[in-house]
């Protein structure tokens, strides 16, 4: 998708469809409104005295027939205006492009002072959240479709009318765009089917954006984790045919090797349950169980592009998660890469497990500060809905500096509690350090504190994506299946360690 600036005025613009937004109790539209309308002879201010704004329809489509460059004006209802921010912009201008997909336009333009004022900061973050609510609401996995009817249209250019603050809005243009786009390479790996994105193929991913940046890059096999010790992960690992992966991306963006933040994946490319075997039903969709892992290859991405002065190590447990006779079995006890045994209580309870030795590998790698995504419980669904992510942490201001990145990105996060009963839960094995599935109770903030055993006094957050890495119904920005959630999380605090 092509996206551009254009100063000139809204009527002097060639485009398919023109977007222009309303607001409640807005008498007076600025930005193009005024010439736009006597172009086509006040048919715009009717929208105004008819009140249209306090009404639930979002949008209505006016052909111009000739009286303007535009083929079409889409008039937009923004409600009001007081409590327009760029969450309710996201999803408008991703409404936008889903209408305009609908239409078969190639050009969209948009006045983008009818949407802000004349602020160039708020126009550039306006711009921001449009380039990435067009991508995000345009994207679609068709990968494996072969007829040529299921071919979809395609919006292939946005451009952005404004007068004054050009270069801020360029820039906004540029980053958003940066940013939805890595989110869909992280939807793309998500859709992936498990025997298209096996551990090696996911490695192989890691190294294309590793090389394409010039980051710096370690894949480790079974024979180098089992010299490490990395008893978890190769627990989980033995009853599958397909090798486990250890990734390892590091970029540098500051002159010395320190107040490096690490992003932990869980790379789980599929998941049955092991021994304890998950039921048939929906466990096709368990291919996105890698969802943490395609996360932060997806800010990876963003982060190679950006190229923000701070330090970044990614690392990514990969493996699947297989019944067989090698399989690990309930009630075995393993030994992790740190020495920590665990009792295996639940084999489904394996993603904790390749966590905890990718945890623990991170901070012998030089993480000061950890963050770890993962598609971790169905218990986050219960507690949280698939709305919202849960957190965990044990560190006060690594927390706020995550919740304030996902309100900036748009992404919303909530922290559950980490009280002392819920770390003696994850103590509670007759014969290991730990337990790693204590019960169903407090089942979410138990998962995450298990994986805060291995973090230690490190600055730790854990990100359960379990909810929401996977949709099963469309929104403004979203199809059915995988979500990116939390690339922009991810890229967005980047950039705050670089302030």
């Amino acid at each position: 998708m092509k996206f551009t600036v254009e100063q000139n005025k809204g009527t002097e613009i060639v485009t398919d469809l023109f977007v222009i937004g309303l607001f409640k109790g807005d008498s007076q539209p600025g930005g193009c409104f005024a010439d736009m309308d006597q172009a086509l002879d006040g048919v715009l201010s009717r929208f105004l005295e008819e009140e249209w704004t306090q009404g639930s329809k979002k949008a209505e489509v006016i052909y111009t027939l000739g009286q303007l460059p535009a083929k079409r004006v889409m008039v937009v209802n923004g409600g009001e205006k007081d409590e327009f921010d760029l969450s309710k912009a996201r999803e408008l201008f991703g409404y936008v492009t889903k209408e305009a997909l609908k239409l078969k336009v190639k050009k969209v333009t948009y006045c983008l002072s009818s949407f802000a004022s004349h602020d160039d900061e708020e126009q550039a973050s306006l711009a921001h959240a449009l380039a990435e609510a067009s991508v995000l609401a345009s994207y679609r996995f068709d990968t494996y479709k072969t007829r040529e009817e299921d071919a979809q249209p395609s919006v292939e250019h946005v451009s952005v009318c404004v007068l004054e603050g050009r270069e801020e809005v360029e820039q906004g243009l540029k980053t958003g765009q940066i940013y939805a786009e890595g989110t869909c390479m992280a939807r793309d790996l998500v859709n992936t089917p498990g025997n298209y994105l096996t551990p090696s193929k996911l490695a192989e991913k890691a190294v294309e954006i590793a090389s394409k940046h010039g980051f710096e890059y370690d894949i480790l096999d079974r024979d180098q984790m089992e010299e490490l010790g990395m008893g978890a992960l190769l627990a989980v690992a033995q009853g599958s045919d397909q090798p486990p992966k250890m990734i390892v991306i590091k970029y540098q963006g500051k002159e010395k090797w320190e107040d490096v933040l690490a992003f932990v994946g869980k790379g789980l490319t599929f998941d049955t349950g092991g021994i304890s075997l998950k039921p048939s039903k929906d466990m096709h969709e368990m291919k996105m169980d890698m969802g943490g892992a395609a996360a932060v290859l997806g800010a990876m991405e963003v982060i190679g592009r950006l190229k923000p002065k701070c330090n970044v190590l990614a690392v990514i447990p990969s493996t699947e998660n297989m019944p067989s006779g090698r399989a690990l079995k309930p009630g075995d006890v393993i030994t992790s890469y740190d020495g920590k045994t665990i009792e295996v209580r639940n084999t489904d309870a394996e993603g904790r497990l390749i966590l905890a030795d990718g945890i623990a590998y991170a901070k012998t790698l030089g993480a000061d500060y950890i963050v770890d995504l993962a598609t971790l419980t169905g218990a986050i669904l219960i507690a949280l809905g698939d709305c919202t992510t849960g957190a965990v942490s044990n560190d006060e201001e690594l927390m706020i500096d995550v919740l304030e990145a996902a309100t900036e990105a748009g992404e919303l996060v909530w922290r559950l509690p980490s009280y002392e009963p819920y770390k003696k839960m994850v103590r509670s094995s007759d014969v290991a350090d730990l337990n790693n599935a204590p019960g169903r109770l407090a089942g979410s903030i138990t998962a995450g504190l298990f994986l805060g055993e291995f973090a230690g006094d490190t600055p730790w957050v854990h990100l359960d994506i379990a909810g929401t890495a996977w949709s099963s119904r469309e929104d403004e920005l979203t199809r059915k299946g995988g979500t990116g959630v939390m690339v922009r999380t991810l890229a967005t605090l980047a950039e705050r360690f670089a302030e």
